[in-house]
Parts: structure tokens; C-alpha cells; sequence
């Protein structure tokens, strides 16, 4: 077997193209968009590498020059770690161990040369909402830009000796016909009454004008703590940017007090669903297709991207109001979408793990996010529960 570093345009084409015919009989994967690959890796895509992220990539051929693997490297500034801590991702490799192993040396040989004590993976070169963890329960479609692997994967990282260091869950639930508990209607109840207190989806010149200064000071508060840092309206607005050729309006749902902006449940269509008939490519014919099996076969599933609440409005059931209110005048009344996915929840954080339980949502899908220390000897600690 041969090890080669990714340099040409050739083997960067290779480096997508290897997935698809690995999983090409698989109905459940879901190719991913070329370009949503590729551009992680280039500075001009990739403004990580401004602040001193560093990334490489492989391909493992075989005596035949046929590719059987591959597998990317990366050191990502943004992370503040006590011990120095890298990322691989992108690890593809057929049903051989051996294979696998020598992929999993690379990385850990390449970051332990950048300084690194320990490799997380499957991880992205980026924000953790992107490719981040390997599938291990729930090998359904994968939602957009999230990993699906072959059921074999989980044995070679932990022989390998990679551990567990969070777990990720994905929920699920119908959007129509939810009865939530009895605490929680009459938690909503007294909230849904003050007449103080609002809740609506945000059109029209509100959507465009204000979302990004709505979310801004809802998230800066609600998850700056437990993220580890805060948004500029500038970056909100970007997200805004990003969604609007797939926005839909009674997806983005804010709470209101004397008109200040104090909760929000954002979601968008689940493109993948779409993605899915243009094989990796958004060129021209690609859009095409995409516009036509958008209006054919519209999807029938929402993801959940985030929901929060600030702080001094937390535990008071405003969360269980938005969630009712929503239901009752959005849900039942506006959408055609059969399920809701939440984006993924680690395990580290329980408190929004019991908020998905209280919605009547289930634990549909598992992702494990590993740890390797390059000193085998030192202990290992999981990721800390926040509170």
C-alpha cells in the first residue's frame, strides 16, 4: 500500500470521487457537494487558514494504484484546549484494518508534528454544526453536510484506540400531532397569557432587515457560555446570506418581550432530501436539477439547527410556550413537513437533551466523536458537562 499526500487537481478530484464508488451501493449515503468538500481545504474558501490552520490530506493506493482510502489532518486555531489538540476527518477506507491503521498513523504522525498531544475524529476543518462524528446507531440518510459511515468504521477507531470522547444524538419527532406533557402545556399556558410576552415567525422586510441583530442578541446570550464565543451581526448576517435560497419563513421563530427579542428556534428545509439527484455537482445542470426536485419532490423533513432562550428567561416556561405556540399556530395550521431532525446534541449537554425528551422527541440517530492521546499512558478525560 502507498500513502500519498493530496497536491494535484487530479487527486483532489479523486479525494471525492474514491466515496462515491465506496458507497456506491449503498442506498442510505447521501453524496455529499463537491465544493462544500474542496473548499475546506483551500485559503481562499477557508478563512481558518488566515489565523494559522494548517490541513493535509491522503489517498491509499493499492499495489494496483487503485484508491482505498483516504483521510485529512488538520489544526484548527479556534480550538482552546489544556492539551494541544488536532483533528482528522474525512476518513474513508474499504473493510481492511490494516488499511484503516496506516491512514490513522498519518494523521496522528502529521499533528504530532505540529505540536499536537491528541487527535479528535472525525472531525471537520471548521465550526462542529459541519461533519463532525462517526455514525455508529441510526444509519439512515444523512442529513446535510453530516457524516454517514459504513457500520465496520467503529471497530477500527477503537481498536485503534481512539475513545469515546462525547456522544452525539440526533432527535427526531412528527411536526404535526404532538401532545406534550401536562406540565409543560400548563407551563406555556401562563406565559402564552402575558400579554407582555410574544411569539412569531419572522417575513417579509423583518426576516431580512432584523434577523441578524435579533440573533445576535439572543445567541450571544443564550450560548456564548457554553460555546466558548460570541457572534458579530456581521456573522449573523452571513448566516442569513447562506440560508436564503433555502429559507422558509415559518421556520425561523422568535419569542418577544415589549418587543425584545428573547428566544428563537431556527430551522430550514432538509436539503439533503434534494441534494441527493445532483451527485455532488451545483454547476449549471446541477442547479437545474436542483430547482426542478425542489418543486417535484419538496422535502418532507425540517433539521433543527438552534434553539435558545436567554438566560434570565430560562426555567420560567418560555420554552415551553414558544414550543406550543408553535405548534398550535405554525405547525398544525402552515407546514407540509412530516418529521423534524434537531441538529445534533452532545451528551455533555443534558439540559437540552431533557428539553428535546419534554418536546416528545426520540434519539434517532448516534454519533461518536473520538479522542486518541499520543501518550498512551496519560488518563483520559471526556468532555466536561456543562451545567
Amino acid at each position: 500500500m502507498q500513502l500519498v499526500e493530496v497536491s494535484t487537481q487530479a487527486q483532489q478530484k479523486e479525494f471525492v470521487e474514491m466515496a462515491a464508488r465506496l458507497y456506491r451501493e449503498e442506498k442510505n449515503w447521501i453524496r455529499p457537494l463537491d465544493k462544500d468538500i474542496e473548499d475546506l481545504f483551500h485559503p481562499e474558501t477557508n478563512k481558518l487558514y488566515k489565523s494559522g490552520g494548517k490541513a493535509i490530506r491522503w489517498l491509499l493506493l493499492d499495489e494496483q494504484g487503485q484508491t482505498i482510502g483516504r483521510n485529512a489532518a488538520f489544526v484548527n486555531p479556534k480550538w482552546k484546549e489544556k492539551q494541544p489538540t488536532g483533528g482528522m476527518g474525512f476518513f474513508e477506507c474499504i473493510h481492511d484494518k490494516a488499511a484503516a491503521f496506516l491512514l490513522f498513523d498519518a494523521a496522528r504522525d502529521w499533528l504530532q508534528a505540529q505540536g499536537m498531544e491528541a487527535m479528535d475524529g472525525p472531525v471537520n476543518f471548521g465550526e462542529r454544526d459541519k461533519w463532525w462524528g462517526l455514525l455508529v446507531e441510526g444509519f439512515s440518510p444523512p442529513n446535510y453536510n453530516m457524516y454517514w459511515h459504513f457500520p465496520y468504521y467503529r471497530s477500527f477507531f477503537e481498536e485503534y484506540g481512539f475513545q469515546i470522547y462525547f456522544r452525539q444524538f440526533t432527535y427526531m419527532r412528527k411536526v404535526r400531532g404532538v401532545v406534550m406533557d401536562p406540565k409543560i402545556e400548563a407551563r406555556a399556558k401562563i406565559i402564552r397569557e402575558d400579554k407582555n410576552i410574544s411569539f412569531r415567525y419572522l417575513k417579509g422586510k423583518e426576516l431580512w432587515d432584523k434577523f441578524p441583530e435579533y440573533f445576535m442578541n439572543v445567541y450571544n446570550k443564550a450560548w456564548a457560555g457554553h460555546m466558548g464565543k460570541t457572534i458579530s451581526e456581521r456573522e449573523a448576517r452571513l448566516i442569513l446570506k447562506n440560508m436564503k435560497p433555502i429559507v422558509d419563513p415559518y421556520l425561523v421563530y422568535f419569542g418577544f418581550y415589549k418587543e425584545e427579542p428573547i428566544s428563537f428556534f431556527v430551522s430550514i428545509p432538509e436539503i439533503n432530501q434534494v441534494f441527493k439527484y445532483v451527485n455532488g455537482k451545483l454547476d449549471l445542470i446541477g442547479k437545474l436539477k436542483f430547482l426542478w426536485h425542489r418543486a417535484v419532490h419538496p422535502p418532507d423533513k425540517m433539521l433543527g439547527l438552534v434553539f435558545g432562550v436567554v438566560p434570565e428567561f430560562q426555567g420560567k416556561g418560555v420554552e415551553s410556550a414558544m414550543v406550543t405556540e408553535y405548534r398550535d399556530n405554525i405547525a398544525e395550521k402552515k407546514l407540509s413537513y412530516e418529521t423534524i431532525e434537531m441538529n445534533w446534541i452532545g451528551d455533555f449537554n443534558p439540559k437540552m437533551m431533557r428539553v428535546c425528551e419534554q418536546l416528545n422527541a426520540s434519539i434517532f440517530k448516534t454519533h461518536h466523536t473520538y479522542r486518541y492521546l499520543f501518550d498512551r499512558e496519560k488518563p483520559f478525560e471526556r468532555h466536561k458537562v456543562l451545567g
